[in-house]
């Protein structure tokens, strides 16, 4: 538990592209990784499995061993935990960010921010509203 909070720590709340590409090319992206992203996101394996495009058993497998991942779930992953991080920096706590990605979102065309998280660049989207309240934008 201790490595995945040092993982958890080391993760910025905003990821600069080049951070990312930089850290996956050294080799520290572990199995805690997955861990993290498991332990910190309060939904089911099944959820979080088609948020990575991955079947559920394939996600709960890399929960012990990354040696098959690819590196575009690798990033996946990254952002998720950064994201996480950044939500629940803003809304005061993790259990606020969840309940806020669960619901029904007017400036999301009244789709579920968690819909989003999916991609990449829905991600972005995500984190681009998250930027946004952060400076006063309604949420």
């Amino acid at each position: 538990m201790l490595a995945e909070k040092k993982i958890f720590n080391t993760i910025p709340g905003e990821l600069d592209p080049s951070w990312v590409v930089s850290y996956l090319n050294t080799d520290q992206f572990t199995s805690g990784h997955v861990r993290v992203l498991r332990n910190k996101v309060k939904t089911s394996d099944k959820v979080l499995s088609s948020l990575l495009n991955l079947a559920p058993k394939t996600f709960v497998s890399y929960t012990k061993d990354i040696s098959k991942i690819k590196i575009d779930t690798k990033e996946h992953i990254l952002l998720l935990i950064s994201l996480l991080k950044h939500g629940s920096e803003v809304f005061g706590s993790e259990e606020n960010f969840s309940n806020w990605l669960d619901r029904k979102n007017v400036f999301l065309d009244n789709r579920k921010p968690i819909s989003f998280l999916n991609t990449i660049s829905g991600i972005r989207i995500i984190n681009d509203r998250l930027i946004a309240i952060e400076y006063g934008d309604n949420v």
